[in-house]
């Protein structure tokens, strides 16, 4: 998966909370277990009309938000099934980091599986992030790893805290894959000492 290291990019407001993975993806664009092409089915329900029109009232169909990159959405982001397809659905439609007060356990960690990043921040904090986002095309985010902070359009800084291996997981773009092939090396080290083994 890609490394996240420092992004800077325009936020866009959600300011609902417990929106579940089936807002974010519903089930009806489930039938696919390719990563491409899900953006189509991001948000769907409140991004398009009965007829397939856009909502022009929805946050990302919105001129200044249409290549948001960051969302700042309400608590309990996430909740629902454990479907995979929603951080799917989020990656591709380009969204790197999510920041909400919580996030559900199972979509929390598929977003590291899937190089999205997900920052828990205080409600006080959330307040303040939110009312950047809400600046349009203004509302440009620094979101820095390594650093563990952000910043905002005047300049402000959120501190904020991540587990040490995913936040190392991200940094250097590792999934559960590559987590493996870091030991590709003591791998086969042991398969050799496997194969030389006298079995009786």
């Amino acid at each position: 998966m890609d490394k996240f290291t420092k992004m800077t990019g325009v936020a866009a407001p959600l300011p609902i909370i417990n929106i579940d993975t089936d807002m974010i993806i519903p089930k009806d664009y489930l039938k696919t277990i390719k990563r491409t092409g899900l953006s189509e089915g991001l948000f769907a329900e409140m991004r398009l009309n009965e007829d397939g029109s856009e909502n022009p009232d929805f946050v990302l169909n919105k001129p200044a938000y249409r290549d948001a990159t960051i969302l700042v959405a309400g608590d309990n982001f996430g909740c629902g099934s454990s479907r995979e397809h929603a951080p799917w659905a989020l990656l591709d439609r380009g969204i790197r980091c999510v920041i909400s007060t919580s996030f559900a356990d199972i979509f929390y960690n598929n977003c590291f599986k899937n190089g999205i990043l997900p920052v828990q921040v205080s409600e006080d904090e959330l307040e303040h992030l939110m009312d950047d986002a809400n600046r349009g095309s203004n509302a440009v985010l620094t979101v820095d790893l390594e650093s563990q902070t952000i910043s905002g359009p005047d300049g402000g800084t959120i501190s904020f805290e991540i587990d040490a291996h995913k936040k190392h997981c991200m940094l250097n773009g590792l999934d559960d894959i590559g987590l493996t092939l870091e030991k590709v090396d003591s791998i086969d080290a042991y398969e050799k000492k496997l194969n030389e083994r006298a079995w009786v």
